[in-house]
């Protein structure tokens, strides 16, 4: 008899100790867990008539552990508890607690349900009602859902089926067993890596796996909370999910230069934030703000940034990124020629940066040793056309950019005016016998490469007849023969860079030989 009381008291003391240690302070949230998640968590817990009152207030402190660091409300995470016993009963539903003071009041005042192990029927009411997305109370659309099965492994039922059926449906389930369950069919219901989501713990050694089990939630409800967009040499757009929204405070962001342990500015392995002390710049934005533009970075440069949501209501964690802007491309960088004529050309240039540069000068001179002639530009035109040029020239063209530093960036190219090719300027044609034609010519230039010579049959009869030929820079005359009746007769003079306009005429045989004048 005395054993019996004995054992009777050191079970009371245990039960004491436990929800001494339920009503005791909870340590620190761990960094990096506040505000960092979105998605919705129901916890399935044992509470049948296996579970001694112990083991149940011993995994409520778990639970009560677990869950204290989490952010909690509509833009956060959301935290369900549904008990199994002979009726499952849903303690509280998602939309039941915001703050972190009501969930571990609710946490302390659970009770056990007792009677048998129905857990089939308690993931039948999960999956219908309480995961499920548009129903009263249930989950969020479109975010994730998890459910965290405290058992004791005593007779659970045939849960393989309705667990799949979960699954099946995007709820991610995670398991964690404090007696000596069925291994293979716990390994059969969890989500897939197993390694992470099923844990064996014996009931007074729940405290080791609070971290990973916390860890495997956090990477399936993760949210991305801050993030950079448009990232220029000198601005950058920093976004973030609105968490104060509808609360009293602000956002307090700190933008500092990253720079390596040599004191060098860059990102990469080894570096380290200047964001302490006056070496950071401070910013604020309201509460219902989730953008600012950051203004006046340095190019190839590497920032830090912490965002601190500020509120007297809730505590938020301090949400941190980097990002690195963009190499400074001074103007000009590339110089592009286009409308190319005899005697003009049109010269642009690129970026254009009005808030950098002052002015644009434009330098150009034929080669090899032509006069300098200068444009002078306002910092907005980023081309000009070049007029007065010679034909047939090359000429070298310089783009000078006066920049707001002193600086100045200059980007040097060659152009080539067009050659001008005028037309010929006399053909005639003198008929000689029956069927030949004595051809006559002038120019108006020098320097040609040759003469092309065509004829071609212009009656029906002698349709598909053709020929051509090159005629050297110093005819001036041919003769053709054999040709058919009316057969018409072309010259063009061949210029270096192309063919210029030619004349045409066509050839009429008469019993007395006459001489006509071009026709074109």
């Amino acid at each position: 008899m005395y054993s019996h009381m004995l054992t009777w008291l050191m079970k009371v003391v245990m039960v004491v100790c436990s929800l001494l240690r339920l009503s005791s302070p909870q340590s620190p949230a761990p960094e990096g867990v506040l505000n960092c998640c979105e998605g919705d968590v129901l916890f399935l817990v044992d509470s049948s008539g296996s579970v001694t009152s112990y083991e149940h207030a011993r995994m409520l402190s778990f639970l009560s552990e677990l869950l204290l660091p989490f952010s909690l409300g509509k833009d956060q995470v959301r935290v369900g508890l549904l008990q199994v016993g002979t009726k499952p009963r849903l303690e509280f539903g998602f939309d039941r607690y915001i703050t972190q003071n009501g969930l571990q009041g609710a946490l302390k005042n659970i009770r056990p349900l007792r009677g048998d192990t129905n857990t089939v029927d308690a993931l039948k009411m999960a999956k219908e009602w309480v995961l499920r997305p548009r129903t009263p109370d249930g989950a969020r659309e479109s975010l994730p859902r998890v459910l965290v099965w405290l058992t004791d492994g005593i007779k659970p039922g045939d849960v393989i089926g309705p667990m799949a059926e979960l699954r099946q449906q995007g709820v991610a389930v995670l398991v964690v067993s404090t007696g000596h369950s069925n291994y293979k069919v716990l390994r059969e219901v969890v989500t897939p890596p197993v390694e992470n989501h099923l844990h064996f713990v014996d009931l007074d050694d729940m405290s080791i796996i609070t971290k990973d089990l916390r860890d495997a939630i956090i990477e399936i409800i993760r949210a991305e909370r801050l993030y950079v967009q448009d990232v220029s040499t000198n601005t950058a757009s920093l976004h973030w999910r609105p968490v104060l929204s509808g609360l009293p405070g602000y956002y307090e962001i700190r933008l500092g230069q990253v720079h390596t342990e040599g004191g060098g500015s860059g990102g990469g392995t080894g570096t380290s934030p200047s964001i302490g002390g006056s070496q950071y710049k401070r910013l604020t934005q309201p509460a219902e703000s989730n953008s600012i533009r950051l203004t006046g970075l340095k190019p190839d440069t590497t920032y830090s940034v912490n965002l601190i949501p500020e509120s007297n209501e809730l505590t938020f964690n301090t949400l941190s990124t980097t990002f690195k802007t963009k190499p400074e491309v001074a103007s000009p960088a590339v110089v592009t020629i286009s409308d190319s004529g005899q005697t003009s050309v049109r010269v642009s240039w690129g970026p254009l940066q009005p808030e950098s540069v002052t002015s644009y000068y434009i330098e150009y001179s034929a080669l090899p040793r032509g006069n300098l002639q200068v444009i002078t530009l306002d910092r907005t035109q980023n081309s000009s056309v070049l007029r007065n040029l010679q034909p047939d020239t090359t000429y070298l063209v310089t783009v000078t950019a006066r920049h707001a530093s002193g600086k100045e960036k200059a980007m040097s190219v060659k152009l080539c005016t067009q050659e001008v090719t005028p037309a010929l300027a006399d053909l005639q044609l003198t008929t000689v016998g029956s069927d030949s034609v004595q051809v006559d010519w002038k120019s108006s230039v020098g320097g040609l490469r040759g003469y092309w010579l065509t004829w071609e049959a212009r009656q029906s009869s002698a349709t598909g007849q053709r020929s051509s030929f090159y005629l050297p820079p110093d005819s001036l005359s041919t003769r053709l023969t054999h040709l058919p009746p009316s057969a018409r007769v072309c010259v063009s003079p061949i210029y270096r860079t192309a063919r210029g306009d030619g004349l045409c005429c066509t050839a009429q045989f008469h019993s007395d030989a006459l001489g006509y004048g071009f026709q074109s």
